[in-house]
């Protein structure tokens, strides 16, 4: 009975591809019989193979999670008791010798592996610019300049790379191939080793004069002043994508885009919570107690809020439509809500403290068993 593939390669059921091969690849690096000479190593290594041969296969492996062994065990490929030659999935024999063999300087291959590298148009990188906004900027939006450094073509060569008037030729090294090969002996058998060529960098061309403004890249850093549009009711976090304003692409490739990360500073005065805003006021206690009209704050300028009597201290009160506007609906606002604090004073004049005492009289309070006329303006707001 073969033991549990899982439990060979060290890993859970619900293991990614990804996670089977590191692991694999692991334990291969671990066992292989050139590597390690202890006993039992190279049946370690045969279980480890035979693991990844069932468990990279999906349809093999959804076999194995419902039958086990006997769901895999005719017609499944190699055996744990299959020579070295006989690895069933020849990607996972690759990957074996990229591991192993990676001192030779190159990935390892059985032909054509390890092929030329692109050399058609290339799409430019996109970056990333973070960018800080004052509390109102990001509330109404509006367009704001930025200064972005990035590659740009370059103007003299138009993105060749070549010195006006020349141009590229097949590379000696590799006879336009972009890659070069040699043969290399193995306990397995020959293989060539494929690598990317040094002399033109996969590319199959070199050029013959360098373009002087660029050195031969074809783009050059360039700081560009560009404005964009900030919409209205952006926060901290909102991520704002300008097309095609990243690095210029390589052999008339598409540019990148330009992603802008805004963060938006603190007010004095508001704070914001989705698209309500946020503030206080204070009022004088005859203010709370008979009510009135008093100017206030908002984003939007100076508004009037009305104050009813009998205003209690941390009362919120509600100025609709004067808050943040949906992002990406503007027409649409929340409200400002401002909490209501009650200024009490510590001390009266002698005129304000008769009237009070009048007024303390009226409503039946006995001030003196309270803390005085502060005590009942206290008990007042209380309730």
């Amino acid at each position: 009975m073969a033991g549990d593939y899982y439990e060979i390669l060290g890993i859970s059921r619900d293991a990614t591809q990804d996670e089977i091969k590191r692991a694999y690849r692991r334990l291969a690096r671990k066992y292989h019989p050139d590597v390690n000479k202890e006993p039992g190593a190279e049946d370690r290594f045969k279980e480890v193979n035979r693991a990844h041969e069932i468990l990279s296969d999906p349809e093999m492996k959804a076999r194995y999670d419902r039958f086990g062994e006997a769901g895999v065990s005719s017609g499944a490929g190699a055996g744990a008791g299959a020579g070295y030659s006989d690895f069933g999935d020849m990607g996972g024999f690759a990957d074996i010798f990229e591991t192993i063999f990676s001192g030779f300087g190159g990935g390892m291959g059985t032909g054509a592996a390890g092929g030329r590298r692109r050399t058609g148009p290339t799409r430019g990188d996109d970056l990333r610019l973070d960018l800080k906004l004052e509390f109102r900027e990001a509330i109404f939006g509006g367009e704001k300049e930025i200064r972005i450094p990035h590659l740009e073509t370059c103007q003299t060569c138009n993105g060749s790379g070549a010195k006006p008037g020349t141009g590229a030729k097949t590379c000696g090294t590799c006879n336009g191939t972009g890659q070069v090969r040699r043969a290399t002996r193995t306990p397995f058998g020959s293989f060539a080793q494929v690598s990317v060529c040094p002399t033109c960098n996969g590319e199959g061309q070199v050029i013959e004069e360098k373009c002087e403004s660029c050195g031969g890249a074809g783009r050059k850093q360039e700081t560009k002043k560009l404005k964009i549009t900030i919409p209205a009711g952006v926060d901290n976090g909102t991520r704002l994508r300008v097309a095609r304003e990243g690095d210029a692409g390589q052999k008339g490739g598409a540019p990148g885009d330009l992603y802008v990360y805004l963060f938006v500073e603190e007010d004095a005065k508001f704070k914001r919570e989705g698209t309500n805003i946020l503030s206080d006021i204070s009022v004088s206690y005859l203010q709370a107690i008979l009510g009135s009209k008093i100017p206030v704050d908002t984003v939007d300028g100076e508004a009037e809020l009305t104050i009813p009597p009998g205003t209690q201290p941390k009362t919120v009160l509600t100025l609709e439509d004067k808050g943040v506007p949906k992002l990406g609906n503007p027409v649409s606002r929340g409200d400002h809500l401002i909490t209501v604090n009650v200024e009490i004073p510590t001390k009266v004049g002698a005129d304000e403290r008769g009237l009070l005492e009048q007024l303390a009289k009226i409503r039946g309070e006995n001030t003196g068993k309270d803390g005085g006329i502060e005590g009942f303006l206290g008990k007042m707001f209380r309730g």
